[in-house]
């Protein structure tokens, strides 16, 4: 084949051998074009962007940023390489992360020579390769989500938190809040402290912007 149409591979892997030693795999099939390493998922990222690879061959546990989050930040600045994650980690959870993170495919180092290079080819075409189970737990995790995005609105705020927030953000002081729900001023000022936390927001003006963009004025309103 020619060599200007062969995929390009870049691999990723902590363990020098390992990259070598697929990386001599891969160059011997035939079929691939290595055309670099990274040692870490730092590395990988900044080495990804300069190649602009078709085909990623990452480890997961590795030093500085692990695979999952490489893959992450790969799938989202080079849509058009594909994740292929290899690794010893037997875990579910692992796989479904993968998944999550945008990995095309999945498999485990224990795998055949055959197997893996039909996987490599198959993942540089575009097919994805992902166990069906973790697929389905994607999936599961998917519709979780959003039914609790329903059941709690924005952010993950329950009901409670919503109306507290909303008549917070028309200018209530803390016992103007409590008297309009029959609580303490304490406990409306802890839940104002608790709803900044849950969001990651760091003030109350802040915060006040964040319940304006998310509609939920137009919910509560009260006069004053």
């Amino acid at each position: 084949m020619d060599q200007a149409k062969l995929p390009k591979v870049m691999l990723v892997d902590d363990h020098k051998i390992m990259r070598d030693g697929l990386g001599e795999l891969l160059e011997q099939s035939g079929g691939f074009e290595v055309v670099g390493q990274a040692g870490d998922g730092v590395a990988a990222v900044k080495l990804a962007q300069q190649l602009n690879p078709d085909v990623i061959i990452m480890d997961i546990m590795m030093p500085h940023k692990d695979g999952i989050e490489a893959c992450r930040e790969i799938s989202e600045t080079l849509p058009d390489t594909k994740v292929l994650i290899l690794t010893a980690s037997t875990e579910e959870d692992a796989v479904v992360e993968a998944v999550a993170a945008g990995a095309t495919g999945y498999l485990q180092k224990y795998s055949g020579k055959e197997e893996l290079l039909r996987t490599v080819h198959d993942v540089a075409r575009g097919e994805c390769h992902i166990p069906g189970d973790a697929i389905r737990r994607v999936f599961a995790g998917i519709r979780h989500a959003e039914e609790r995005r329903k059941t709690h609105g924005p952010g993950g705020l329950t009901a409670r938190e919503r109306e507290i927030l909303a008549l917070f953000s028309q200018g209530l002081s803390y016992a103007e809040v409590a008297k309009v729900r029959e609580n303490q001023p304490l406990t409306i000022r802890n839940a104002i402290y608790a709803i900044q936390d849950k969001l990651g927001i760091g003030t109350k003006q802040e915060l006040v912007v964040w319940a304006v963009r998310n509609g939920l004025l137009d919910d509560h309103q009260v006069g004053r």
